[in-house]
């Protein structure tokens, strides 16, 4: 369900074969075979980021040199990468492998069975090692954010190694010295450890280039320590607020000082500060994961407070019933998207995966009575995305698997959605396919071969044309889906995390023509699949939820069910400029795929796992699973299911009071929350 872009050296080989059909000695004579192939270098040595060119040529048994064309090959083509003419560039640092032979030799099978290092037994396969070293260090720096640093406490030190290439290097072995060990030092654990005051210097030192820290260490100035907390009773999922209150002997707040808080549950002295019962940060938020009493503690050396407060549970659960259905059980079935239509009737279109190329229409004015009113069928073998256009005349869908290779764009006219009316084709350069897309303002944004995407003006839909490209400069980079909100277009692109980009809301000066980066944010997975921008009505923070897709078990597509893997990550993008990640949902033993945020509910399809409906109400903060956030969920089992009995919820969105929803197994379903409390 995802296009990733790769790299093979078999089309390379098929050409360099027809090329080699008769190899020709310098001499002239006919039928002289390849005996040897001769590299130079032997071997390399080069720097992440630099290249280098090797050289090759084919020897007859003679020793004369034929005009065999060469193929070369990387043993390691996330880290290293090689060009047809031999022109090595390392991205990642270690010790790889690049395979040199005679196109005639053999293609990939062969490629992979050879050895490494000089000396193979095949002279017609050389192997050439290649070490690849990060460039030398060039920077250290050691800073903290503390102003004052006192004796007794230990403060966190931020460390800063970059190489002459500005990569940041946490792989380098770092040594500490103190001027004045019994004033301040470094512990093991990148801690300044205050003694007594007085003033000292610290020097870092990696692979000989140093960086200095220089402080004064002042006595502790406290008197009174009290602990403030917002609240005294709330729900699980309820973020409280703490403050500790120091004075010194004048009666003065001591500002600045590192303040610790932890917290125990039941008072039975239990020590669950972070993914037991509950978590807090060092800001002083706190939140509980289950009900029950607790005791928060701040402390500061050996000064501290604590204060007590009473945890209920959430009881936000409710009942998804189901309202109607329309089947789709001969195919996998892909997105969806439902719409006002221009006569005043509600539709929904949905795609189809690995079938015939079929987007299926339906009117779901009555969701009790769910009727498919129209068929498009386009030249493709998966319709992964369909999407309609705000004022509801215009959808479009993507294509992959096209017969002739001609993937891209299908813009129809749905103002009368029985009658879908075939407006124009946009092709060019989305030869790769079209995996999924957008459309606002009369513009789409296709993801182009899973690399970038592309920016499609259709003022005049019969004539689509392209104006702009987003795509990211990192090597092996690629995009999965974008999702476009007030002029702010949000790209999921797999390792490379999320990027937001001016399209059109002025933030940057961006345009659909001109689009223009306005921050990334990369989460702990590298599986970043799709984004969901959201504002709580309650606190006016923005986040951004970013959802992996994984298959650790692989994706099963005809008989057995699939589980799949990853969560969501919700990022706290208010000040986009220190942007992170303050929560997350997970659902063990499935994974997430598309979701839609309505007021502060989130409707998340976790593929195996069902729809699952959640509260993100409020300040948001830790598991919210755990939290008792969920509301409601549900599986959508089918006995004459594609697969059978396998739920597979692929997207909701929430339209009209209802839910509606794709199951790649299933088709079409609408559900509704019930009014009271299951």
């Amino acid at each position: 369900m995802k296009t990733r872009p790769f790299a093979t050296a078999l089309g390379f080989i098929a050409i360099a074969l027809i090329l080699s059909s008769a190899a020709v000695s310098q001499d002239g004579s006919q039928d002289t075979q390849p005996a040897k192939v001769v590299v130079s270098p032997e071997k390399l040595e080069i720097k992440v980021g630099e290249s280098a060119q090797l050289t090759a040529k084919v020897l007859d048994k003679n020793g004369n040199e034929l005009q065999t064309p060469v193929t070369f090959f990387s043993l390691s083509r996330r880290q290293l990468t090689v060009t047809r003419e031999g022109q090595v560039t390392a991205t990642r640092p270690g010790e790889f492998s690049v395979l040199v032979m005679p196109a005639s030799a053999g293609g990939r099978r062969s490629a992979r069975g050879t050895g490494t290092g000089r000396g193979n037994s095949n002279p017609l396969r050389v192997t050439i090692p290649v070490k690849v070293a990060f460039p030398p260090v060039t920077e250290v720096s050691l800073t903290t954010n503390t102003a004052k640093l006192y004796a007794g406490l230990s403060t966190p030190m931020q460390l800063s190694v970059k190489d002459e290439m500005e990569n940041d290097r946490n792989d380098v072995n770092v040594s500490y010295e103190s001027s004045a060990p019994d004033v301040a030092e470094m512990d093991p654990f990148g801690n300044l450890v205050a003694h007594k005051p007085g003033r000292f210097t610290i020097t870092a030192t990696a692979e000989n280039v140093t960086g200095t820290f220089s402080g004064e260490v002042v006595a502790l100035p406290i008197k009174s320590f009290k602990l403030e907390v917002s609240e005294t009773t709330a729900r699980t999922g309820d973020v409280l607020n703490l403050k500790a209150i120091v004075t010194d002997a004048d009666g003065n707040e001591v500002p600045d000082l590192p303040i610790t808080y932890a917290f125990t549950q039941d008072r039975q002295g239990q020590y669950t500060s972070y993914g037991g019962a509950g978590q807090i940060e060092n800001s002083g938020r706190f939140v509980a994961e289950v009900p029950g009493a607790y005791t928060l503690i701040a402390q500061c050396g050996p000064f501290g407070a604590k204060a007590d407060v009473e945890i209920t549970p959430r009881n936000v659960q409710r009942r998804l019933e189901v309202v109607g259905r329309g089947a789709v059980t001969d195919t996998h079935t892909s997105d969806l998207w439902v719409w006002e239509g221009v006569d005043g009737r509600d539709y929904a279109v949905t795609g189809t995966w690995g079938a015939n190329g079929d987007a299926h229409f339906f009117d779901v004015t009555d969701p009790e009575n769910i009727r498919r009113v129209s068929t498009v069928t386009v030249d493709a073998r998966t319709v992964n995305d369909v999407k309609v256009s705000e004022d509801g005349r215009i959808c479009i869908i993507s294509r992959e698997g096209a017969s002739n290779r001609r993937n891209g764009i299908v813009i129809y006219d749905v103002s009368d959605p029985t009658q879908p009316e075939l407006l124009s084709e946009f092709n060019d350069n989305l030869t790769g396919g079209v995996h999924n897309l957008f459309i606002s303002n009369n513009h789409v944004y296709a993801i182009n071969n899973g690399t970038s995407y592309d920016i499609i003006n259709i003022d005049d839909p019969r004539n689509p044309r392209r104006v702009a490209e987003y795509e990211l400069e990192t090597p092996r980079h690629a995009v999965h889906d974008v999702w476009v909100v007030d002029g702010l277009a949000y790209s999921s692109n797999w390792a490379n995390g999320l990027h937001v980009v001016d399209v059109g809301n002025g933030i940057k000066g961006g345009s659909p023509a001109n689009p223009e980066l306005v921050y990334s944010y990369i989460p702990p997975n590298v599986a970043h699949h799709a984004a969901f921008p959201y504002t709580s009505s309650q606190t006016g923070k923005k986040y951004v939820i970013c959802g992996d897709e994984r298959f650790p078990f692989g994706l099963s597509t005809e008989n057995s069910p699939t589980i799949a893997g990853g969560y969501l990550h919700f990022v706290d993008v208010t000040d986009p400029e220190n942007c992170r990640e303050v929560a997350r949902y997970e659902v063990p033993e499935a994974g997430s795929h598309n979701y839609w945020v309505e007021g502060d509910i989130l409707y998340a399809a976790m593929y195996n796992a069902g729809v699952r409906v959640v509260d993100i109400s409020g300040d948001l903060m830790g598991d919210l699973g755990r939290q008792g956030r969920e509301i409601a969920q549900f599986k959508s089992f089918d006995h004459e299911g594609y697969i059978a009995n396998a739920p597979m919820v692929w997207g909701p969105q929430p339209y009209k009071g209802n839910i509606f929803f794709s199951d790649w197994n299933t088709g079409l379903w609408c559900v509704r929350l019930s009014e009271g409390r299951r």
